[in-house]
């Protein structure tokens, strides 16, 4: 969320921000909103200034002698009477206001980083490197077509049991996705991340907090009878672990790695990538999450973009970071570095983990604090996939395929499924 004060005193600092991502957003009104609360509650606080003094005169005079129901005291009572009407209509507007302003400014994306690219949309995000060689063949097979041979999940059956866009893994598809997921969690912990298997429902404080509510709602499952939504990321549960705290300065970075089901409506995206594990409504995930001082923010998202490479690297993928341009950032986002893993049966790299720095914007929604020399002040907040489990198994499928039907597992991967292939049986 963005701060109140800083629309209301530089409205035009924050509008040049906003519309780098290209598209316009008029603040008046939220800054004629914030000036007139900032009006409200002075003027309230002094009415109950006020009122104090009276009744600090009224106490005084009785104290020095003068009669209760002396005509001087019915006076001062009835003008502090007056003044609790007063503050009394007073609380209710500027409740009304602050709630109306709140809405208001927690449908206003984060300012992108004066560091990030300038661009329209995806296609001015910018490559920063490429790591690995794509392997590039004539009559090379799609991830489904691979699962089809090996009989690694079912998508029809699926549709039975759910709707489409969901999978059933069966055999070494199941097994392959146990060993991502352990494989992931061993690299990320190794590297000095908590782990932690958090709630798969979430409410819509928790939501909101991290950035998905109210503008995203048509993209979550809700339990209509709850207030509870069906986590479409970690990210949302890790940053509401510390919601309406101040933590210990000394405990920063903070640094979580946690496995989870998403659950995503992909409202929006129907048509595309009807096939495969490339977008489906449930797919694992593991997640990268960071608390920092924000004067380590710009180095924390350097490392936490480096942990996830590190998985690609250790698979024996080959990837290429982009930095999205500003029209591309997403929602809570200040700066973002996509990765995108190889598919050689579609000849062409696809997202598998999107990292970002959020800034103090999901902190200031969260209300998530440090304290250091007696100041208190907003925490910054990062996340990135490490990895998305399904993309990754796609990418080992399709790198992996070999000339007699088979799929060789990279080496990493060996300790935790217990071979170096998948074979049709």
């Amino acid at each position: 969320m963005l701060d109140q004060r800083l629309i209301r005193q530089n409205s035009k600092l924050v509008s040049e921000g906003l519309n780098r991502r290209g598209t316009k957003i008029d603040l008046t009104q939220i800054q004629e909103n914030s000036q007139k609360l900032k009006e409200i509650e002075e003027k309230r606080s002094n009415l109950q200034a006020e009122g104090n003094h009276i009744g600090k005169e009224v106490g005084r005079k009785i104290k020095s002698g003068l009669n209760p129901d002396a005509n001087e005291l019915k006076i001062l009572r009835s003008q502090g009477n007056e003044i609790k009407q007063k503050v009394g209509k007073l609380e209710e507007e500027e409740k009304n206001i602050s709630e109306n302003l709140k809405q208001q400014i927690l449908n206003l994306p984060n300012i992108p980083s004066t560091l990030c690219p300038i661009g329209k949309d995806e296609s001015d995000n910018r490559e920063v490197r490429k790591w690995g060689t794509p392997l590039k063949k004539e009559g090379l097979k799609n991830h489904w077509e691979i699962a089809d041979d090996l009989q690694l999940f079912e998508t029809e059956r699926s549709n039975k049991i759910a709707k489409s866009r969901f999978v059933t893994l069966f055999n070494q598809g199941a097994r392959l996705e146990r060993a991502l997921i352990n494989f992931m969690l061993d690299i990320h912990t190794a590297k000095g991340y908590q782990e932690v298997l958090p709630p798969i429902l979430v409410n819509t404080s928790s939501l909101t907090g991290s950035g998905q509510l109210p503008k995203f709602s048509d993209e979550s499952f809700r339990c209509l009878e709850d207030d509870l939504w069906l986590s479409p990321t970690s990210e949302v549960p890790l940053t509401a672990l510390h919601r309406d705290e101040i933590i210990q300065f000394q405990k920063l970075p903070i640094k979580y790695a946690a496995y989870s089901p998403c659950f995503r409506r992909e409202a929006g995206s129907y048509g595309r990538d009807t096939k495969g594990l490339i977008r489906l409504h449930q797919f694992n995930k593991v997640e990268l999450y960071w608390f920092t001082d924000p004067s380590e923010s710009e180095a924390a998202h350097e490392q936490i973009t480096a942990d996830a490479e590190s998985i690609l690297q250790a698979l024996e993928l080959p990837y290429r970071v982009l930095e999205l341009c500003t029209g591309d950032l997403g929602f809570s986002a200040t700066r973002t570095y996509d990765l995108e893993v190889w598919l050689p049966g579609a000849q062409k790299y696809r997202e598998i983990s999107s990292c970002s720095n959020c800034g103090d914007f999901q902190a200031r929604r969260s209300s998530i604090r440090t304290k250091t020399n007696q100041t208190t002040k907003l925490v910054h907040t990062l996340n990135g996939s490490g990895l998305a489990v399904g993309r990754t198994m796609a990418a080992i499928l399709e790198n992996g395929q070999q000339a007699d039907g088979s799929i060789k597992l990279p080496k990493a991967l060996m300790p935790y499924f217990g071979k170096n292939q998948l074979i049709k049986k």
